[in-house]
Formats: structure tokens, sequence, C-alpha cells
């Protein structure tokens, strides 16, 4: 695998998509970075202060009624009038960045995507399973949240995706592969990820 090889998972809530970027880290010798993002964006802001559940709501938040993108706010305002929210978006981007750019890594959520699409070496996936297997995982994994509870949280991330990027959250087009984990365990789907890209990297 290619020096500074970077890999973005986007998943549906209760797909496995953590767990899969997991093991591709593991597989790389490198890290997965996730929650670790919000924490040196909240530091950046002075921020570092609060607790994961403060920092994680207001990473989350958007403008009640977004029907545009984060960037045709930012066009018309100067960054002391940006809200604290958007503000954390920029510094989640700028540490995604910094740290694309010194090594591999493997990032899980926060549109990296879309914020490394000018890298070389990044391979992006979405990991998607079917309301049964998400149910099932619910049991196992997340407290045996209700499959409502599921799809409330990837109405969030799709919300937070396409208000921020400009893109369609899980459109086919902004990726590299998109697998159901539905049909085969976490194990092969990393397997699968790790194939696409060594043999992306060796034509």
């Amino acid at each position: 695998m290619k020096e500074r090889t970077l890999i973005t998972i986007s998943r549906q809530y209760g797909s496995g998509g953590k767990e899969i970027a997991e093991l591709l880290a593991k597989k790389m010798e490198t890290r997965c970075y996730d929650r670790q993002i919000l924490y040196l964006a909240a530091e950046k802001l002075g921020d570092s202060d609060m607790d994961m559940d403060t920092i994680l709501d207001m990473s989350y938040k958007m403008p009640d009624n977004s029907m545009g993108s984060f960037m045709e706010g930012v066009n018309s305002l100067g960054y002391e009038s940006i809200p604290s929210y958007n503000k954390m978006y920029r510094e989640q981007a700028k540490v995604i960045r910094r740290i694309a750019e010194k090594e591999s890594a493997v990032f899980l959520g926060r549109c990296a995507d879309v914020v490394l699409k000018e890298f070389p070496e990044c391979y992006n996936f979405f990991i998607y399973a079917d309301e049964e297997f998400r149910r099932e995982r619910a049991k196992e994994f997340y407290g045996n949240k209700s499959i409502k509870e599921l799809e409330k949280e990837n109405k969030t991330r799709e919300r937070y995706y396409n208000y921020y990027t400009g893109q369609k959250w899980g459109d086919p087009l902004n990726y590299d592969l998109m697998i159901n984990t539905s049909r085969f365990s976490v194990q092969k789907a990393a397997d699968l990820i790790w194939d696409y890209v060594t043999s992306c990297q060796s034509e």
C-alpha cells in the first residue's frame, strides 16, 4: 500500500461501518480517526474543557431550516460572524487535512470524503445494510435501540453531510464502492475494501 493512503468510511447507523474502519486501520498499521477529530477541533476553538456529549451536540448543529449549504452561508459572512457550529466544522476539516498530509489514515464520517477530495490516494466507501440486519445489530451493540432510533440518527447524518458538503449522502457517485453488510461479514467487507485499494494502487 502506498505511503499516505487515505480511506474514508461513511455509513448507516447499525451497518458495522465503525468496525470495518477499525479493521482497516489495523491492516494498514495506522490509526482510525473518529471522535478524536472532535477533540482536536474543540481544542483549537478553545473548547477542550467541554465533555464529549456537548462537543458532539455542537458538532452536529446546523440551522433549523437549512435548505442551502454551509459554503453559501460562509461566502456571505466574515469569519467572526460564522456560528460556532460552522466554526467547529471548519476546524474539523483543518484537522483532517493536517493528518492526511502527514500519514496514512482511516477516517470515519465527518465528511472526510469531501474534505480530502483533492488528495490523490484517497478512497471513499459507503457502508449500508438492510433494516433487519441493523435491527439485530442494534440489540447486540447499540443498547437495543429501535429501528426508528437508528433511522433518526441516519437522518441527522444525512442532513449534516448534505448541508456541509453540498452533495447527497449515500449517492453512489460520491464513493468508490457502496457495500451492503447484510450480505457478508464486516471482516469480509474490510477485506474487500483492502483488495480494492491495493488493486487500484497496482495499476
